[in-house]
């Protein structure tokens, strides 16, 4: 049966194959209502709809390049007139361009009619917009009268109603509708009025009940996933709108915004390349084309959803919403679903498997019902003639029949997996934690390992310069203007120079018309040095030309910038980490401001002052520049040699409140936590200890060392590792595969950086930051962390401990009501040849199965005691031995107690009369009902022994 299971109904809880996802479709043929089934798996044919879009993309792009690239050479030199009219209502409103004509331009890559429209600056003009304003507030309104707003179709959401009309297409109770109205017939006309009509009535509301129910417990989650949906589309992007930068929802983007785009973003509409550097823009969201395509003045094209892979820029916005390719594609895939769980599936299998065996009992009590009846009007010689009862207790028999399908296929096991996550992930959300895929509820309960980030996980993200080291002198930056006062006026025009130039922050007057700094914590903490030392970071910018930046790359650990210089002739400033960027260096700025040569003892000096600044738990960054002369052109690389080191900071990053207590949860839960940072070895060693994630007989080790391992040396060595400082992108992906495959370790990661994309992808769990992380992180995980917090962590883990302990306990009670209504009215007809529960008390049991049982069961809050037991693991069973047994015993004492009422109950309860056999079927469906009732304590009181939380047991 095992084998069974594994064969074909075994999915992925991430990236299942589409054979796999269909295999266990086809298989469940046995189902009773298949819209109410299947509402929570994946729709396949939407998603083979959205490749087909994407197949179409890129072809229309590859066209439209090729076409692009002949208009190009075709207009050289050739002036171009334009035939092109402004619709009245465009003009009215104010502006000079349609938004069909900006899509044809965008979306078609069209350089002629962008050519025809004066460029990029035309259309802005045309858009009443500029790249230092950016477009009017007082305006909103009539522009999305003309273009639009930035929001896809969605499906309206469902109404009660809906699930009402959804719940009745339940096959069985359909059958069991049409039994109840030929009862209500045939009992009115043979009995009359009220008395005929009592068993048909019954049933009506039974199966009304039953429906009303149902579709309240659906109504309810459907509202928990429709507000879950609405947290996962919040995105925020920067943009200048009223000559202020402000931070602004992808939703509210109107064509002629300027948005700011940096590494790591989603592009968030259709629209123009106005200026930026080294913009590289991975558009297989899009094309499904993973090569990723440069965009800048001569191909300014940029298409909604496509990812900035390298680069930043500031896009005009041209086209929103359904206008564009990105807007119809999201159409179609939010149609597409998320993929169905492994619990989903696993269960799916069981319900299939027992609904067989149902159908064949109940095939078998009604063959065996019938032929008693038979047998008795053989006896009797009367098998030609027939009365109105003896065709209503054929009914009767073809109800309890249907019935026992009802019960016997437990369509609530996959069900109660979705509400019970539905019900996590909302309480989750008050937690700070967003679950982006359902499977990745179940699967944090069972995770062994937690490989995570230190900075803004581990600490509170919050960093200020506290200590520098500034031709060869150590200073503490106290925060006052005297901090700056001995520092060379040459240097400090340096220092300012490379601290505002070479940087991804900004520094803005919001609306409040107070100095705001943005950026990333590392920048705004060096920009905040800047302003310290008296400069002006406009005036600053304004001093050189920018011409050619690398943005900070967590392989290289820099970056870095070239400035063409008013005097002439070009400069490089660098900028990373403290050992990476000065092994770049031989010279530096002495005491005096003076450039001379870097010689040894100088060189273990900085040395060894980023030693002491590491062993305090400080970040450090240096900072070096190198005059590159006349010659440079931005076609190649930054040089990285020959620099002068202008400065060493210490940047102070405080460990979170609470992350060693949380550490230390872990540890008890049988979690191993490992730290993987890009920081200096001595300063990630100091954060762990602090946080309690190393200890004495633990490994650290620095990323390149780690990659030079063989695979036998890996065997060894990460049992012990807890600390990887240095790391790059890959040495996290490839710690995280050696943990899955080679240890079949359950692994969480977390992760804020484009580059952490493939260790997100690749972990079981990826766990993206709300405030840190990029898009791209954000996309490739499966929960968002909204407040950056390692507690957090733990407590998504404690949620997943829940749902799959929730979980157990509803399958364990399920399947044992299951067995005993099956066995009880199967061997009640071959033994007695009549049903002791009858088709309305059936359709109580499965009400109290499917949906109350659910509710109660599927939806307990975790405690605790469920972080003091080891982790399920990758191999651990879900239905265990245990919960066999105790399924097998408790069935077993039920039947006993039923047959025993049944054969016996009316001597042992002196039952006489006509109505004995009413009051003992009674009898028995109260006593049957009350052993649910011991069979639901029973359950949680086995569970809560099994956590440790014995004060329910109590109870």
């Amino acid at each position: 049966m095992e084998n069974y299971f594994t064969e074909n109904f075994e999915v992925q809880a991430k990236n299942s194959s589409e054979d796999a996802l269909q295999r266990w479709r086809k298989l469940c043929w046995l189902v009773k209502n298949r819209k109410r089934r299947f509402r929570f798996t994946a729709n396949l044919s939407k998603r083979f709809e959205a490749e087909a879009i994407r197949r179409s993309n890129q072809e229309k792009l590859r066209v439209a390049v090729l076409v692009s690239k002949a208009a190009l050479q075709f207009i050289q030199g050739l002036s171009l007139s334009s035939d092109y009219i402004v619709p009245q209502e465009v003009k009215q409103a104010g502006f000079q361009i349609c938004a069909e004509e900006l899509g044809s331009i965008v979306e078609g890559h069209d350089v002629k009619k962008l050519k025809i429209h004066d460029g990029v600056e035309g259309i802005a003009e045309k858009l009443c917009t500029t790249i230092t304003k950016g477009i009017s507030t007082s305006e909103i309104d009539r522009r999305k009268q003309v273009y639009g707003v930035n929001k896809f179709t969605e499906t309206p959401p469902k109404g009660f109603w809906f699930f009402v009309w959804e719940a009745v297409q339940d096959t069985t109770l359909m059958i069991l509708g049409f039994c109840a109205f030929v009862s209500l017939l045939v009992g009115i006309v043979m009995e009359g009025w009220p008395k005929g009509a009592h068993d048909g009535l019954g049933i009506v509301a039974s199966i009304l009940l039953v429906v009303f129910v149902t579709a309240t417990s659906d109504y309810r989650q459907s509202l928990q996933f429709r507000d879950l949906d609405k947290e996962k589309k919040k995105i925020v992007v920067q943009v200048t709108r009223n000559g202020l930068r402000q931070k602004l929802s992808i939703y509210d983007l109107l064509p002629g915004d300027i948005v700011h785009l940096s590494i790591g973003d989603q592009v968030p509409a259709d629209g123009l390349f106005m200026s930026g550097y080294s913009l590289l823009i991975n558009e297989s969201s899009l094309t499904g084309e993973s090569e990723p395509v440069n965009v800048n003045a001569s191909n300014p094209f940029l298409l909604s959803g496509t990812k900035v892979q390298n680069g930043s820029c500031k896009m005009l916005v041209t086209t929103v919403g359904m206008r564009t390719q990105w807007g119809k594609l999201m159409a179609t895939l939010s149609e597409g679903g998320d993929d169905e769980t492994p619990l989903q599936v696993k269960l799916n299998g069981v319900a299939t498997v027992i609904g067989k065996i149902g159908l064949f009992f109940a095939v078998v009590t009604f063959a065996v019902l019938v032929q008693g009846l038979f047998t008795r009007k053989l006896e009797e010689g009367t098998q030609w003639i027939w009365s109105g009862d003896e065709a209503m207790e054929m009914l009767e028999f073809f109800a309890i029949a249907v019935t026992i399908v009802v019960v016997a296929v437990p369509e609530g096991l996959p069900l109660a997996v979705t509400l019970s996550l539905a019900f996590a992930m909302k309480k989750m959300m008050n937690d700070k934690a967003l679950v982006r895929h359902l499977a990745a509820c179940e699967t944090m309960g069972s995770a062994t390992t937690i490989c995570s980030d230190k900075t803004g996980t581990l600490t509170t993200n919050h960093m200020t310069v506290v200590k520098t080291c500034i031709c060869g002198e150590i200073k503490e930056v106290n925060g006052s203007e005297k901090f700056g006062s001995s520092i060379p006026e040459s240097v400090r025009k340096l220092l300012l120079e490379s601290i505002f130039n070479n940087t991804g922050g900004d520094v803005v007057v919001n609306e409040a018309k107070k100095v705001e700094i943005l950026g990333t914590p590392t920048e705004t903490a060096l920009l905040e040095l800047g302003l310290l030392l008296g400069g002006d970071f406009q005036e600053e910018r304004g001093k050189s030309k920018i011409v050619k930046v690398e943005p900070f790359n967590s392989t290289k650990k820099r970056m870095g910038v070239v400035l063409e210089l008013p005097e002439g002739g070009f400069r490089a400033h660098c900028k990373g980490a403290s050992e990476i960027a000065l092994a770049a260096c031989d010279k530096f700025l002495n005491s005096n401001g003076d450039v001379v040569p870097l010689d040894e003892a100088s060189t273990k000096l900085l040395q060894d002052t980023i030693e002491n600044f590491a062993s305090e738990a400080l970040r450090t960054l240096c900072l070096a520049y190198s005059d590159i002369g006349s010659g440079f052109s931005e076609s190649v690389d930054i040089p990285f040699q020959g620099y002068t080191c202008i400065a060493i900071v210490g940047i102070k990053d405080p460990v979170r409140p609470g992350v060693k207590e949380s550490v230390a949860v872990c540890r008890s839960a049988g979690i191993v936590v490992r730290m993987v940072t890009g920081d200096n070895l001595t300063t990630a060693k100091a954060i762990a200890r602090e946080c309690g994630i190393l200890t004495d007989d633990g490994l650290a080790i620095e990323g390149p060392e780690f990659r030079e391992k063989s695979d036998e040396e890996l065997q060894q060595l990460i049992p012990k590792l807890q600390v990887m400082a240095r790391s790059s992108p890959m040495d996290k992906h490839t710690l995280v595969k050696t943990l899955r495959t080679t240890f079949q370790e359950v692994v969480a990661v977390t992760g804020d950086g484009t580059n952490d994309a493939p260790a997100l992808h690749e972990a079981d769990i990826g766990l993206a930051m709300g405030i840190a992380g990029t898009e791209v992180a954000k996309e490739s995980a499966d929960v968002i962390i909204l407040d950056d917090n390692f507690s957090t962590i733990v407590t998504v883990g404690k949620w997943g401990r829940s749902v799959y302990v929730n979980i157990q306990k509803f399958v364990q009670f399920q399947l044992t009501v299951n067995v005993v209504a099956l066995v009880v009215n199967f061997t009640s007809a071959c033994l007695t040849g009549n049903a002791p529960l009858t088709a309305v008390q059936l359709l109580w049991v499965n009400m109290i199965m499917d949906t109350l049982g659910a509710l109660a069961l599927a939806t307990e809050p975790p405690t605790d005691d469920l972080m003091k037991r080891a982790p399920v693991g990758r191999k651990g069973n879900f239905i265990s031995n245990v919960m066999w047994r105790n399924i097998m015993g408790q069935s077993l004492y039920q039947f006993v107690v039923i047959w025993y009422l049944q054969t016996q109950g009316k001597e042992a309860f002196r039952l006489d009369g006509p109505d004995s056999d009413l009051i003992l079927n009674t009898l028995i469906f109260n006593s049957f009902v009350f052993c649910q009732v011991i069979c639901d304590y029973k359950t949680l009181n086995f569970f809560n022994r099994k956590t440790g939380n014995h004060e329910v047991v109590k109870d």
